[in-house]
């Protein structure tokens, strides 16, 4: 029988993460054969891994990682089971080197398949990773995007995003971190409302008015004040004449309410734009660019990019849950 020393013990742990009781185990099953070892160690992973395969995954750590001349990035989310495992900072440390080697590839499938360290590939090592934590660890989201310039923002390591832009300008930095943190906080599936297809905003339109109705139905039986059914969620059902009618109907009840007329013309702006407001709800959810801006809301997006000269050019989102 091979004497296993504790500097045998603690290679095998430096090359697995594995406990240093499981690497003293697997060392003596193996009679001292480093490589057998892993693979003891790796067939427990599997076993685990077969035995939580149903389990949810939805904590862990969302990463980002940004190459050297700032033109792509990838972000990634590493999944686990608790969100005492997702805090340790050696699963941090993983999720860090992970989306350093993602960013190599376009598809998680391909990432997956990749080499890890030469003796393994990233699949096989999440599985001995499982084998060593305990819980089921996958790749959850996974992201790339390039451009002229690309930057990122993490948030607390549950959300990761990246923007790219037009331009490597001087303040490239600080507006792909604040359009990050915007798409990070608000999320978003396109850049403009002038995205959307009119059959899918009609569609929308259609669901939010039949959720509304049946709330009222309820709010109606308890005598609870009922809420206004939408005409218009997007930008671009409003046209001219809706707008003009819009305004019409401003000036009706500025007239109704005894205002004079000569007072309209700084009253009817405002009432416009909180129409506009009020009818564009869908842009605000899904559209970067029609957002309120989070550092600043009395400003859309969109605005706030004009202020650089540059265009937003992609943006992505992973998330833990």
């Amino acid at each position: 029988m091979a004497t296993i020393t504790a500097a045998d013990v603690n290679k095998l742990r430096q090359t697995t993460g594995a406990g240093m009781m499981d690497c003293k185990k697997a060392l003596v099953e193996a009679d001292g054969d480093f490589d057998k070892a892993i693979q003891i160690l790796r067939e427990k992973g599997q076993k685990v891994a077969a035995n939580r395969s149903d389990r949810e995954s939805s904590e862990g750590a969302a990463v980002a990682f940004i190459n050297a001349d700032k033109t792509k990035g990838a972000v990634i989310t590493l999944n686990c089971e608790t969100d005492f495992v997702g805090k340790n900072e050696s699963f941090v440390a993983l999720a860090k080197a992970l989306v350093e080697k993602a960013i190599n590839f376009s598809s998680k499938d391909e990432f997956l398949a990749s080499s890890f360290d030469g003796n393994m590939t990233v699949a096989e090592k999440l599985i001995e990773q499982t084998g060593v934590i305990g819980e089921k660890i996958e790749i959850g989201g996974f992201e790339i995007l390039e451009g002229a310039f690309v930057g990122s923002y993490v948030h607390v390591n549950k959300i990761a995003a990246l923007t790219a832009i037009s331009s490597a300008i001087a303040d490239a930095e600080t507006l792909t971190k604040d359009i990050s943190m915007q798409v990070a906080s608000m999320g978003a599936d396109t850049l403009s409302y002038k995205d959307f297809d009119p059959a899918f905003v009609a569609s929308e339109l259609s669901a939010r008015i039949a959720i509304i109705e049946k709330e009222n139905e309820e709010a109606a039986r308890l005598g609870k004040t009922l809420k206004n059914v939408p005409k218009y969620i997007s930008y671009s059902q409003l046209t001219e004449e809706v707008l003009k009618q819009a305004e019409e109907d401003a000036k009706a009840e500025l007239k109704a309410e005894g205002k004079p007329e000569q007072i309209w013309d700084k009253i009817i702006p405002g009432k416009i734009q909180r129409f506009i407001s009020d009818n564009t709800t869908l842009d605000q959810e899904k559209a970067l660019l029609d957002q309120n801006f989070i550092k600043d809301d009395s400003k859309k997006v969109g605005d706030y990019v004009k202020g650089f000269n540059v265009e937003i050019t992609g943006f992505k989102r992973v998330t833990l849950g």
